[in-house]
């Protein structure tokens, strides 16, 4: 796979050699793993739109959503070869390349709304965590969300007891594989779009996910049942290659930055929307029964997987733990 990747790399690098004479527009290729119809696809479309708006042309921006290009293990490495210019990879990517603070995203129950969430992303917390991806060859440009995650299976999931022994598709981060093992769950990796047919075919019983992700790649249709937890949040870090970055001009730099800002409030103005639209098809759809806790299931839960915080500390830094749970003003329990 490297190896496609460096050939992708120099067909790419010959068709940036063509904007320095002001005659070929730059082409940015956008490469995610979701469907367009999702808060990430669509903030990604208007990204596009905007970009080459904004630039007057001097900009051409390609989507490849779905995977179409590059999985979620091969994605990062293509941008830093250089082989795409712009991911939107989910938070909990980050650490199986080393920069394992922003899996702080994953701890259980550590963001507890969008408001509190955007204090973090939008100030100094947000932007101390871009600046740790520069080392990497990348750029953080801005905090796109998802939304916030539901648990679904082939069984219901009311008590910590009833995720025992249950194998959960997770992303590869540590806190999420450490939160199924507090409860007693079996977390397997596996990339984004492999998910549906691992469920339909029993290789995973169940996974976590938002409703826009789960009703966009059908997995409602081959699981019983979804339980309302938003125990946890998904959330994307829009990268781009540093050193392309760096190296466009101000002319064209500056309208970019202009069109990602207002993509960025574009998509996710849209996310909460998309979610609650997912949740009502998927009601309507009626192959899979919905199940709200209760205040003390609620409580169990969350109690459940308090222990993930502590086996987490040295891989994600208490420090930052800290300084997460100080800047959104609540802890895990409320």
């Amino acid at each position: 796979m490297r190896q496609l990747i460096l050939a992708a790399t120099s067909i790419a690098a010959l068709t940036l050699i063509g904007p320095a004479s002001a005659q070929s527009p730059v082409v940015i290729k956008f490469s995610h793993v979701v469907a367009s119809d999702t808060p990430k696809g669509k903030a990604a479309e208007k990204f596009k739109e905007l970009a080459e708006k904004y630039t007057d042309g001097k900009v051409k921006v390609e989507i490849y959503p779905n995977s179409t290009l590059y999985k979620d293990k091969e994605e990062l490495e293509a941008l830093q070869l250089g082989a795409v210019q712009m991911l939107a990879p989910s938070n909990s990517k980050f650490g199986p390349i080393g920069v394992r603070e922003f899996e702080v995203f994953d701890l259980p129950y550590i963001l507890p709304d969008l408001t509190i969430l955007r204090k973090v992303t939008d100030g100094p917390l947000g932007a101390k965590l871009l600046k740790l991806l520069e080392p990497k060859g990348m750029t953080g440009l801005a905090y796109w969300d998802n939304g916030f995650k539901e648990m679904t299976a082939n069984k219901k999931l009311v008590t910590p007891d009833d995720y025992k022994s249950l194998k959960f598709r997770i992303q590869s981060s540590k806190v999420l594989e450490a939160q199924f093992r507090a409860l007693g769950s079996i977390p397997q990796v596996m990339a984004f779009g492999e998910v549906y047919q691992a469920l339909q075919t029993g290789v995973v019983d169940g996974q976590e996910n938002t409703w826009s992700n789960i009703y966009t790649q059908k997995m409602h249709e081959v699981q019983k049942f979804a339980t309302i937890t938003n125990h946890g949040y998904i959330g994307y870090v829009v990268v781009t290659n540093k050193k392309f970055w760096d190296g466009l001009p101000a002319d064209i730099r500056t309208p970019l930055e202009k069109a990602m800002k207002e993509a960025t409030a574009y998509g996710n103005g849209q996310s909460a929307k998309e979610n609650e639209d997912a949740l009502e098809a998927i009601k309507k759809a009626g192959k899979t029964e919905i199940i709200t806790l209760t205040q003390a299931q609620d409580e169990a839960m969350r109690k459940a997987m308090m222990p993930v915080y502590k086996d987490v500390a040295s891989r994600v830094g208490q420090p930052l733990i800290d300084e997460f749970l100080k800047e959104t003003g609540r802890g895990p329990m409320n």
